[in-house]
């Protein structure tokens, strides 16, 4: 075992910990109330087998939410996401031991664990916050740069500084005419660097066993769904144009009608208040406006409106740049917070316009805008547009057209249903962080100027 392997021990240890500790909570529940409310009883190896579903549940959700990023997240963050793990697992949880039971289980024992387990997860992330930074100072960082600049920046702006401590930043051409310079650094940042030389500063930094981070570029992400062949007695790599299997295709299909018309009834007295309140300024509850899905269909989104009637009355399409814009009616601002605007949507979905899970359907007049600088945007066309996707979870709205088509490119690159299934509990967790929704610069229409310095 290497000396990193022997190192991540305690962290391992203490992440099982976490584990253990939440779901001992439903352990004594569960065998000091619930367990007697079961039709048919649970002898030792059922209880067991009940308390082992339980952990399952939460590891599995609290790691979708990445709640044990000790090292990359703040405490805030991570309560937060081990908060959404455990209201999850909760969740499902007690819906079993209702269907196990004859009556409607107790709440109060269920809110009790949950009060508790919260009370676990504080102090757990404090502890484990402040260990991990105790221990494990920050490491001697550089980032090298060829197009992209100013990502020094976004180490502090993220709160990364604790983790990484950037002394110096490079352009390429100075590290290529000495690699040794490297040396003195533990991580390495690579930004917008061409794939020759990357390459071969990434090979040098393997072989000296210096972590290396990497901002991909648009053909690195083709490249990462290209299929492992053998011809002609040569390793090859097979790309293609995406094409999912038919079992997925079917299997995301039967998804979305079966997860739009849940939606669809859960949400169906929050839509009709949406709708009223909406209309109470007297124009319309629904607007439609014309977006892109697979292939370069276009189709009428369905919105509840949250700016007002005249809002593109110069015909010019535009973004919208968040809390400054007086185009948003009072009502929009809430359900636009909220994400209630999005609604009406889950009929675009059982329509069959759009997926639960894709590229986020963008305007054919934005789109044609960014594809000017940018031809290679409409490479994320080629899945079918979602209510959700993968840019929405990672990025913001205001997020580079070219940082967007690289995170749609990902979720491109491996279609599942696991990855579909962790971008909609992750979707949860956004709802309500502000950042995910931060509008434009005032004065701009599209997010293209956000990121000047992209590289293709």
């Amino acid at each position: 075992m290497d000396q990193k392997s022997i190192k991540n021990i305690p962290i391992r240890i203490l992440k099982l910990a976490n584990v253990a500790l939440i779901t001992a909570m439903w352990a004594v529940v569960w065998y000091l109330y619930y367990k007697d409310y079961a039709v048919v009883k649970y002898y030792f190896k059922g209880d067991l087998l009940v308390i082992f579903i339980f952990a399952i549940l939460y590891f599995m959700c609290s790691r979708s939410y990445n709640s044990f990023h000790i090292a990359t997240v703040s405490i805030s963050e991570i309560i937060y996401s081990q908060f959404l793990g455990i209201v999850v697992s909760d969740a499902i949880i007690f819906m079993f031991t209702w269907l196990v039971s004859l009556y409607f289980p107790n709440l109060v024992p269920m809110t009790f664990c949950f009060l508790m387990q919260m009370c676990i997860s504080v102090l757990w992330s404090l502890i484990a916050h402040k260990w991990y930074f105790a221990t494990h100072k920050p490491v001697s960082s550089a980032v090298i740069y060829e197009y992209r600049m100013g990502l020094e920046k976004l180490v502090d702006e993220y709160g990364m500084s604790k983790r990484f401590d950037v002394k110096a930043t490079y352009p390429v051409s100075d590290i290529l005419s000495d690699l040794h310079k490297l040396d003195e650094y533990k991580t390495i940042f690579l930004s917008g660097i061409n794939s020759h030389e990357r390459n071969m500063i990434i090979k040098y930094c393997v072989e000296a066993d210096i972590d290396v981070y990497v901002i991909p570029r648009i053909g690195d992400m083709i490249m990462a769904s290209a299929l492992n062949v053998h011809m002609f007695h040569l390793p090859m790599m097979h790309v293609r144009r995406y094409e999912p299997v038919p079992e997925y295709v079917i299997l995301k299909r039967v998804f979305d009608i079966v997860i739009s018309l849940f939606l669809l009834v859960v949400f169906s007295p929050f839509m009709l208040i949406t709708a009223i309140a909406v209309k109470s300024d007297g124009g319309p509850a629904l607007y439609k406006q014309k977006r892109l899905t697979q292939n370069g269909k276009e189709f009428y989104i369905l919105k509840f409106r949250s700016m007002r009637v005249d809002a593109e009355k110069d015909g010019v399409a535009r973004l919208s740049t968040g809390d400054k814009d007086d185009r948003i009616t009072k009502v929009g601002r809430i359900i636009r917070a909220i994400r209630f605007d999005e609604l009406p949507q889950i009929f675009n979905i059982i329509k069959g316009d759009m997926s639960i899970v894709g590229p986020r359907p963008e305007r054919p007049e934005i789109s044609a805008e960014y594809e000017k600088d940018m031809p290679e945007f409409r490479l994320r066309l080629q899945a079918k547009a979602g209510l959700t996707g993968y840019a929405q979870v990672y990025g913001k709205y205001n997020t580079s057209p070219y940082d967007k088509l690289l995170m749609d490119l990902m979720y491109i690159a491996k279609p599942s249903i696991i990855e579909d299934l962790k971008i909609c509990l992750f979707t949860v967790k956004i709802l309500f962080e502000k950042e995910s929704t931060e509008g434009v610069s005032e004065g701009q229409t599209t997010a293209s100027e956000n990121n000047s310095d992209e590289g293709m």
